[in-house]
């Protein structure tokens, strides 16, 4: 709190003294009330909320604003919002919340549409987010299954030169989903769901000739499709069912002479409704901050190269 807001504070007892300038003592005040209301109702916030909770306040208090007892009392009613907009899934965490407004309007946009496309870099909780709402969608019975899919083949590798059956194969390609899906929900539950087919993790090529109806689908790493691919899969859609669609355009490892799917999807398929597509940037990564730097500084190289003749 002292680092964000620049104020200090120290704790006697029950009571915390803060000293600053008179609006970033307010801001303190207020995220004092919002955390102490939200944590009372039961939630367990992490240190990463935390963060946000603090980042939202700052934002929520422009310094030139007037700073009054009813300003400072009453915050504004999204911050609470925010942290109430929780995805209840099955794990050892009591609930999943959006860090950020492009998470927050990345969740209402999946509980409108049934497609929705999520681009941007790395960390910033595109396919967790989306891996949660069909988790949550599952519990809720709202679905029948889970699919996750991925392009197994990436930076030019085949699937042949490497070791082991198929299942061995394309389960290094798979991991991330796994890892994801397990921190989220229980193994031994994870695996008995898998076994009876209700979470099925696959690669997209397994996605061919499939209708996918009443199913929760999501399918990650989508710049590193084809075009064909992607026409294929965008196809695979059927009756009550949801697919959210992820991927970072700036790390494509197709072949050069290979066009993204993701990247043509967003120009055929943008001003379809029933459809929505939601844009992430650095300011959303909710990795260690030396992501979200390494993020920005690539994004500032980029920008600097392509300007040269």
């Amino acid at each position: 709190m002292e680092e964000t807001l620049g104020v200090e504070a120290s704790i006697r007892g029950s009571k915390v003294f803060i000293q600053g300038e008179e609006g970033s003592v307010n801001k303190a005040k207020s995220f004092i009330k919002e955390y102490y209301s939200i944590n009372s109702n039961g939630y367990s916030i992490s240190p990463e909320d935390i963060k946000y909770v603090l980042k939202s306040i700052d934002e929520a208090y422009p310094d030139s604003a007037p700073q009054n007892k009813s300003t400072a009392d009453n915050p504004p009613n999204t911050l609470k919002e925010f942290f109430l907009s929780t995805i209840p899934v099955s794990s050892k965490k009591k609930f999943i919340v959006p860090r950020s407004e492009a998470q927050k309007k990345y969740m209402d946009a999946i509980k409108q549409h049934d497609m929705v496309l999520g681009i941007g870099p790395a960390g910033t909780g595109k396919t967790y987010l989306a891996m949660a709402m069909a988790i949550s969608a599952l519990m809720k019975k709202q679905v029948s299954r889970i699919i996750l899919a991925r392009p197994a083949v990436e930076a030019g590798e085949r699937l042949g030169f490497l070791p082991g059956d198929l299942h061995e194969k394309v389960n290094p390609y798979l991991r991330p989903l796994y890892d994801a899906l397990f921190d989220m929900m229980e193994a031994e539950k994870a695996y008995r769901l898998i076994d009876k087919g209700v979470i099925e993790i696959a690669p997209l090529a397994f996605m061919r000739g499939r209708t996918l109806n009443d199913s929760f689908i999501v399918l990650d790493e989508a710049q590193n499709t084809t075009s064909e691919q992607m026409k294929m899969y965008l196809t695979r859609l059927g009756f009550n069912s949801k697919t959210i669609i992820t991927g970072d355009v700036t790390q494509i490892d197709l072949p050069a002479e290979k066009a993204s799917g993701l990247i043509e999807a967003e120009r055929i398929l943008k001003g379809i409704k029933g459809l929505t597509f939601v844009y992430f940037s650095e300011k959303d990564v909710v990795r260690h901050k030396l992501v979200q730097e390494i993020v920005k500084a690539y994004e500032k190289f980029d920008k600097s190269r392509n300007k040269k003749p």
